[in-house]
């Protein structure tokens, strides 16, 4: 039998992933002003349609960067060749104003929400293109807080830019060997030459960066050392580098040489995933830089860049996210099984697996977008100290919490096409693989719980969350002989964090701790949009009454908590079991 022939199997086909997302419109109907949304949903109807068209037709062009190390004749060349699909993505998303809305402010506070819409959008179908423009973004705002005369007139303006042929990208370099995460072992020098040029105090750069992503970028924001390696991180600080001199040329100039700033590709990472993504090993001698704000604060100076950072991985885990269960949603409503006569959409119990991720990915992208939401408000001055305080628990949180729940909820996604899913060409295994990436990079979701004990350390901080939890909850009166039990359950549990951030904080707690937060302010962020819902008269109040339910009961919730219980009681003698566990009983022969 030839294969058109007997059975044939009809193709699924995802809608538009704005006017079918089943949270982005209500999400953004909530927390945005009438006249804003009325403005923007078009345009984001727009784009939804170009993303899975033009978009996605792009991303077949998209292929693994390769280098070139040496020319014919054994000259170092490094030359860097990536794919056109990559170059046209990155292209793509600055024309349609990424990282540009945030910086444009057309919509004040509310610009942030706007543009990582957008974002969240095409995320899936991107290639990892928004991890060098969510550098872009981080470096845009340290420049615009604390950037000279010169970095703003001059580089920032190109950070922003719509224009594809005169904006610049750019990477973040911080890894080495010696500390990975640990940023105090920097062996990377600067040595200030005396002098200042247009971009400002002009040193050298000595060292070897370990991970570089977005090495084919115009610039990048690094940490060297300029005091003494015994004072850690107090003495390194924070610089910009152009990736080939001279930065500031005209369009109509030769292009320099990759070796034109003492920048050498020692090579190329072999990675799981983020293949289309050029991530390399440099080595930097005597490569020209410009320091960026004061000297020794490199640390503090380069924080704006990890926030942003980290709130993309956050949207860049819940995007993958939305484009897994896409595809699975529209799979359900053209398969049939039971002899061709049913469709998957009328199993109920293929529905109800549906239903857990689909009630997982509303959890993350109100978490998401309540952190979105508040970044604007902080970065356009408009955020109260409470506001502020949020932030400063959440983006670790953000992050951590996405990137920890998302990829086991792809795999699901992937499983409910049965072995349909395992192909390559529905792109899931991809997404996955990409997705990946997020629980390590900017941070492990232990590294991350230690940032955020360190955010709570502050106990005015936990004090402003609990106040907005308790807000919330105050609110939600009318919902009690709804979910009455359920909020009841929320509140125990918020007091449950609350001894379980105490000093002195249990060692094994801090993961545990990250998690419950997690899920409270994912409940809360559910519970304020059922509110919502249900006093705005919505459609889908009943919908969004049953997914706050859920969240609370159903979500692993319960299963957050008996983790931290169990933390605050384990001994010592816990510890060192799993210490003997892993690493096995030392006996002697």
């Amino acid at each position: 039998m030839r294969v058109e022939e007997g059975f044939q199997i009809i193709p699924y086909a995802e809608e538009n992933p704005y006017t079918s997302d089943p949270v982005l419109p209500f999400l953004l109907k909530r927390i945005l002003p009438a006249k804003t949304l009325e403005e923007i949903e078009p345009e984001l109807a727009r784009f939804g349609q170009d993303v899975i068209t033009k978009i996605r037709a792009v991303g077949d062009n998209v292929a693994p960067p390769r280098l070139v190390q040496y020319d014919q004749w054994g000259k170092r060349v490094d030359q860097l060749h990536t794919s056109a699909g990559w170059k046209s993505l990155k292209a793509i998303a600055q024309t349609e104003g990424l990282p540009g809305i945030f910086y444009e402010r057309k919509y004040k506070e509310d610009s942030r929400i706007y543009g990582f819409a957008k974002a969240l959008l095409m995320v899936g179908d991107s290639h990892e293109v928004f991890c060098p423009l969510s550098m872009t973004d981080g470096t845009a705002r340290v420049i615009e807080l604390m950037g000279t005369y010169g970095q703003k007139k001059h580089v920032f303006r190109r950070l922003i830019s719509r224009d594809p042929s005169f904006a610049f990208t750019s990477g973040q370099w911080m890894t080495e060997k010696p500390g990975g995460s640990d940023v105090s072992r920097t062996e990377t020098t600067a040595q200030f030459l005396g002098k200042s040029n247009v971009l400002g105090p002009h040193f050298y750069v000595d060292g070897f960066k370990f991970f570089s992503s977005a090495t084919d970028s115009d610039v990048a924001v690094a940490l060297a050392r300029t005091g003494s390696p015994k004072d850690g991180s107090r003495s390194l600080s924070l610089f910009l580098v152009p990736l080939r001199l001279p930065l500031l040329r005209k369009p109509s100039d030769p292009v320099p040489s990759p070796l034109s700033n003492g920048i050498f590709v020692h090579r190329l990472k072999n990675k799981i995933g983020t293949h289309a993504l050029p991530t390399a090993e440099l080595s930097l001698e005597r490569t020209e830089a410009n320091l960026i704000g004061r000297l020794n604060q490199g640390v503090k100076n380069i924080t704006p860049v990890l926030n942003i950072t980290r709130i993309w991985s956050g949207l860049g885990s819940v995007g993958g996210l939305r484009k897994c269960l896409a595809i699975a949603t529209a799979y359900a409503q053209v398969r049939k099984v039971q002899g061709g006569k049913v469709l998957l959409k009328d199993i109920p119990i293929h529905v109800a697996e549906l239903a857990k991720i689909n009630l997982m990915y509303r959890g993350l992208a109100h978490l998401t977008f309540g952190a979105i939401r508040l970044m604007g408000r902080v970065e356009c001055k408009v955020a109260s100290e409470e506001e502020e305080n949020r932030l400063r628990i959440m983006t670790p949180v953000v992050k951590a919490f996405a990137a920890d729940k998302a990829c086991g909820c792809m795999e699901d996604a992937m499983t409910a096409l049965g072995g349909a899913g395992y192909m390559e060409e529905n792109d899931i295994g991809r997404v996955i693989r990409d997705c990946l990436v997020e629980k390590i990079w900017e941070g492990t979701v232990t590294i991350l719980a230690l940032d955020l004990l360190r955010a709570t350390d502050d106990t005015k901080r936990l004090g402003s969350l609990i106040a907005w939890a308790t807000s919330v909850i105050a609110d939600s009166s009318k919902l009690r002989s709804a979910v009455g039990g359920q909020i009841q359950n929320l509140e125990s549990r918020i007091d449950l964090l609350k001894v379980a951030l105490q000093n002195p904080v249990p060692s094994l707690m801090p993961r545990p701790a990250l998690m419950l937060i997690g899920y409270i302010l994912s409940g809360l962020y559910l519970l304020e949009h059922a509110i919502w819902a249900h006093t705005a008269n919505q459609p889908e109040k009943e919908v969004d009454v049953e997914v706050f339910r859920r969240w609370i009961d159903d979500s692993g919730f319960t299963a957050a908590v008996e983790d931290v219980k169990k933390a605050r009681i384990a001994s010592d003698n816990v510890i060192k079991s799993n210490s003997a566990m892993v690493f096995g009983v030392k006996t002697k022969l």
